[in-house]
């Protein structure tokens, strides 16, 4: 299903049989949601009706060795799942405008990095440190492992 051949099936199938939720019991979230969101903006349903239930991480990956056990958690996740979908409703979306301006609160190494990162990104940068220098614990060391480099 993950494949265009499936969504083009699932986007049909929304649209015939006037299908209002959508639940996915398959692998990662992390490389299919995105998939499954475009089907069902494409077939006019919004996204806050889909569901993902990802059984191969959390049953098949973990149970690799005990079959039974991922095949009871995979139809465990699936119960929940049918059951909150059915109360799923529409999450309302808002556009705002985002200002290209940062707060950093620390001016340790970390946070000066940040502050570099986005400055030279375009974005206002705001670094705030509550001590008198900037440098965290690093401004206090002499040298830094491995490299034995100065710190200063």
């Amino acid at each position: 299903m993950c494949t265009e051949a499936g969504a083009a099936l699932i986007s049909r199938k929304i649209k015939e049989d006037s299908i209002n939720r959508v639940l996915v019991l398959a692998c990662t979230p992390k490389t299919h949601l995105k998939v499954f969101r475009k089907v069902l903006e494409d077939s006019g349903l919004d996204q806050s009706y889909l569901e993902f239930v990802n059984i191969r991480e959390h049953c098949t990956y973990v149970h690799m060795k005990e079959p039974e056990e991922a095949q009871e958690q995979a139809e465990d996740l699936l119960r929940a799942a049918v059951r909150k979908v059915h109360f799923i409703e529409k999450i309302p979306r808002k556009h705002l405008k985002v200002l290209p301006k940062t707060l950093i609160i620390g001016g340790g190494i970390a946070g000066i990095q940040s502050a570099l990162d986005l400055a030279n990104q375009g974005y206002d940068v705001y670094l705030i440190e509550k001590s008198p220098t900037i440098g965290g614990i690093m401004a206090k060391l002499d040298r830094i492992f491995p490299t034995d480099d100065c710190c200063i």
